[in-house]
């Protein structure tokens, strides 16, 4: 499927479906890999997604895309660490710790972190340990939010009604004899 055949016919679709479930429609790749040809569409909303609502569209989407040539149809979210590609991307992440990959080294260096503190439609601006630094985003690989997962090993995810439950005959541990 050419570049032009997937903007301009497969993305309006994407987004018509997304605009009626109140989706936004953050991006549409088609990837080749060694399994076949993946049709991504990924969409998020404020409040987050979960997998019903990828079901919900993907069963929506699929008949409007299913007579285009692609092997897997994938419908997921963009995750927390969502890339920055466009303007309201750069606006939702101003003021925050973002990581930075170039396709050429500068300095010796192809990744950057540092607050963002300023964009327009052609460059960005980072607060860096080394002072403020201009990225344009052509120069730019991948620009994300950096993901603080420091104590996320502490956290508890047992479910807090599983301790209360009383252990049962079949249950209940027997001790070893």
């Amino acid at each position: 499927m050419p570049k032009a055949e997937l903007t301009q016919v497969i993305w309006p679709k994407c987004q018509r479906i997304a605009d009626q479930f109140g989706f936004e429609l953050v991006d549409v790749t088609l990837d080749k890999e060694n399994t076949g040809k993946y049709l991504r569409i990924y969409i998020d909303r404020e409040e987050g997604m979960d997998l019903d609502h990828c079901e919900q569209y993907h069963r929506a989407i699929q008949p409007l895309v299913e007579d285009y040539d692609y092997d897997f149809l994938e419908v997921s979210s963009p995750g927390i660490d969502r890339p920055l590609k466009r303007d309201r991307d750069f606006e939702r992440a101003l003021g925050s710790e973002v990581e930075v990959h170039l396709f050429q080294a500068v300095n010796g260096s192809k990744v950057f972190e540092g607050i963002l503190t300023d964009f327009d439609s052609d460059t960005f601006h980072l607060e860096t340990s080394q002072g403020d630094r201009l990225f344009s985003r052509k120069a730019c690989s991948l620009v994300k939010p950096l993901v603080d997962m420091t104590g996320v090993e502490d956290v508890d995810l047992s479910d807090p009604e599983d301790q209360n439950e009383v252990p049962n005959e079949e249950t209940e541990a027997k001790p070893a004899t």
